[in-house]
């Protein structure tokens, strides 16, 4: 120790050591932190799009959020060189999200062809129709579960389900699903007649989720854009929730005959779809069946080029929720060399936002995800 160093007038260099070690060099190309400088917008409104793009240097899920609009017009901006084709975008949500307002953005992106198919729970489903047939209401999270039981509500999250809902709901797809029984009876006989399998009729949770959509005639539905852009949604799940409810009931009123339900011709629709995409983006809300459903499809083409995970899922359990992009990789569901992200974040919260900066925005989108100064 050096004289000075016992006078006090010094820290021991062993300390100034440790505190101070010494940087290398930042690499270059390295962007500063930076967030949305507001300053530059005083005198006018800020549009939710220029906000997402001033937060790409933010840092955390703010990064994130920019980075997931900036793959999403990515998505949209290609162009297969030769054909002219354009990216195959599935999207997936769960059943929650339905039962939101994020309805009316899911719609929005199907009513206007943004998206190529739809993987969603049984919920996912009926919630859509049930919607048009009663509404779904605020509540609390802290709701008492007791009480509302009592009363014949149901709650989701913060939102209230009156059961009165499902029952309009049977009320309305029970006839359905008797006439759906008449054609599949029908076309079995037709096939006996003719010997010719093709005749008969094999419904599936898509072909079955397309005539709801059209018999729901409502312009509120995604179901019912989705049947009108003939864009599929898929439902592995399909008999998860009330619909599966339903069909239950409905085997006791149509016995000895019932409906036949093929998810084998599904997969192989959902599949076949990736295969032949020229190039494949998945933007998942949630996780679950819907997540690994899509992924899965594009394990059949050797990977997604694109990916968006939105969700609250940490990795630490090892569930399909909580796993990254990267984990995907390793099962050959996303490219090694694919633009992907998953935002840590609520779905209702960020996707608004990123759909504004992306499907939605007036201005075009450079390959960099801001809009163009043109």
């Amino acid at each position: 120790m050096s004289a000075q160093d016992a006078a006090g007038n010094a820290p021991p260099s062993s300390v100034t050591n440790a505190v101070l070690v010494a940087s290398d060099p930042v690499p270059e190309g390295t962007h500063q932190v930076s967030g949305v400088d507001f300053d530059r917008f005083q005198g006018r409104d800020i549009t939710v799009a220029e906000m997402v793009d001033n937060m790409k240097y933010t840092g955390f899920q703010g990064s994130a959020v920019a980075e997931a609009a900036r793959i999403i017009n990515e998505m949209q901006a290609y162009r297969h060189p030769e054909t002219g084709e354009k990216t195959t975008i599935f999207l997936g949500y769960t059943s929650n999200l339905i039962s939101s307002g994020l309805r009316d953005t899911i719609r929005y992106l199907v009513r206007n062809r943004h998206v190529s198919a739809i993987v969603t729970t049984a919920g996912g489903v009926e919630e859509d129709l049930i919607k048009c047939l009663a509404p779904t209401y605020m509540g609390s999270f802290t709701a008492p579960g007791a009480g509302l039981r009592a009363k014949g509500l149901n709650r989701i999250g913060n939102l209230i389900v009156p059961n009165s809902n499902y029952c309009a709901f049977e009320d309305w797809l029970i006839p359905i699903l008797d006439k759906m029984l008449e054609e599949q009876e029908a076309a079995k006989k037709k096939a006996l007649e003719t010997g010719d399998e093709e005749d008969e009729l094999h419904w599936t949770p898509s072909k079955i989720i397309e005539r709801l959509g059209r018999e729901i005639n409502h312009e509120d539905s995604v179901l019912y854009w989705a049947a009108r852009n003939n864009i599929p949604i898929f439902c592995p799940a399909l008999t998860d929730g009330s619909l599966g409810d339903m069909l239950y009931f409905h085997t006791y009123r149509s016995s000895p005959q019932r409906l036949r339900v093929d998810i084998v011709d599904d997969v192989r629709r959902i599949n076949t779809m990736a295969v032949r995409a020229a190039r494949a983006g998945m933007i998942i809300l949630g996780g679950g069946v819907i997540k690994h459903h899509i992924a899965n499809a594009c394990l059949m083409r050797n990977g997604a080029e694109h990916a968006v995970y939105i969700n609250t899922g940490q990795e630490f359990d090892g569930s399909d929720a909580g796993a990254r992009p990267d984990e995907a990789v390793s099962w050959g569901k996303i490219k090694a060399d694919a633009k992907a992200v998953k935002v840590y974040a609520e779905a209702t919260v960020v996707f608004p936002l990123i759909v504004a900066a992306s499907f939605a925005r007036a201005s075009p989108a450079t390959p960099n995800g801001e809009a163009s100064q043109n």
